[in-house]
């Protein structure tokens, strides 16, 4: 599943590039704001449907432009090939294979994308929203059906939502949608999540004995069917104006010693248990699927002292994956030599 061949037009600063990448460690060199990290946001968005940087996707198109456009290539065989299309409107549209895609989910189908970047520390530090993302991707390549019951849900809840802000009488009328496929999500996530822990708990380890521990939340109390928590929270549904239980509002609880553990992890520490979230992930893909994704490194070593990042470059190491990492120059010691270099100045991007 690594990525062979990349096509960006009008991407932040990067007018048009071609790129051909090594199926092993690929480096990407040059000095700040020259277009670097646009790059792996390129490849982030041909596999994830959006950016890793900003919420706001036209915000990814150049000055000027009226749409941007990447286009990609995996090294399977036979190759299959994604493109995406952002429009300064608003409008955004992917196709696979040259089929419209039924959903930018399905673009993970052709190129699984982790990625590591300054502000991974935020899977730690910050709300439950970017766990259930990190989660999330995980299931939806274990589980099948999971984007199925993941889109019904999401329809569903919207409604009620909807419902619920006008004080409609039809709210309940959503609540059988959104029971069976809450249901369908969190066994999902249950079931993937254990499967994943003991890999999770592991690499916590490795990484400089965080002791640091994860709990799967459902999103709803535990003694009781979401069924039940619907029922039991429908006045300060309607007095809010939202839907307050769900799968929607799950979350993969982070403790050190009894406590959060944002709370006692330093920033560089909160860096390590990001980075382990994903490489645990990565392994259990490659272990149980021989499935390879793609891991996307944007400065590697920024917040990281010699004895972590040592640490997290002998994990790196063991990853038989695809990895494109970004660095102010060419000849930064990274764990391996990379087998293709470029080098990107005011947006040009140039193999070496």
């Amino acid at each position: 599943m690594s990525l062979a061949e990349l096509r960006i037009e009008n991407l932040r600063c990067i007018e048009s590039a071609t790129l051909q990448f090594s199926p092993e460690l690929n480096l990407i060199a040059g000095e700040n704001g020259a277009g670097k990290t646009s790059v792996l946001e390129a490849i982030f968005l041909l596999g994830r449907g959006r950016s890793f940087r900003t919420r706001s996707s036209e915000r990814l198109i150049r000055y000027g432009q009226a749409r941007l456009t990447v286009f990609g290539r995996n090294g399977a065989s036979p190759p299959r090939h994604a493109g995406i299309e952002i429009a300064s409107d608003g409008g955004t549209r992917a196709r696979i294979d040259g089929d419209n895609a039924q959903s930018l989910l399905d673009l993970s189908g052709v190129l699984p994308v982790q990625a590591v970047d300054p502000e991974i520390h935020k899977l730690v530090d910050q709300g439950p929203e970017r766990r259930r993302r990190w989660l999330d991707w995980l299931v939806f390549h274990v589980e099948p059906s999971f984007a199925h019951h993941w889109a019904r849900y999401n329809r569903a809840l919207k409604q009620r939502n909807a419902a619920l802000r006008v004080q409609a009488p039809t709210i309940g009328v959503w609540d059988a949608e959104l029971i069976r496929s809450g249901e369908e999500i969190t066994q999902a996530r249950r079931r993937t999540f254990d499967r994943l822990l003991p890999r999770l708990t592991s690499t916590f380890q490795r990484f400089g004995d965080l002791d640091v521990t994860a709990t799967f939340t459902s999103g709803w109390a535990a003694d009781v069917s979401l069924a039940d928590s619907l029922t039991r929270h429908a006045e300060r549904d309607r007095a809010r104006g939202t839907t307050t239980s769900g799968p929607h509002r799950a979350d993969v609880l982070l403790r050190r010693q009894q406590r959060i553990a944002r709370e006692t992890l330093s920033r560089g520490q909160q860096k390590l248990t990001a980075v382990a979230m994903i490489i645990s992930q990565l392994q259990m893909l490659q272990a149980e699927l021989e499935l390879r994704a793609v891991l996307l490194l944007d400065d590697p070593a920024a917040e990281l002292d010699d004895k972590n990042l040592h640490r997290l470059f002998e994990e790196l190491a063991s990853l038989r994956c695809q990895m494109i990492a970004t660095s102010l120059t060419p000849e930064t010691a990274l764990f391996q030599a990379p087998k293709a270099t470029f080098h990107v100045e005011q947006g040009r991007v140039l193999q070496l």
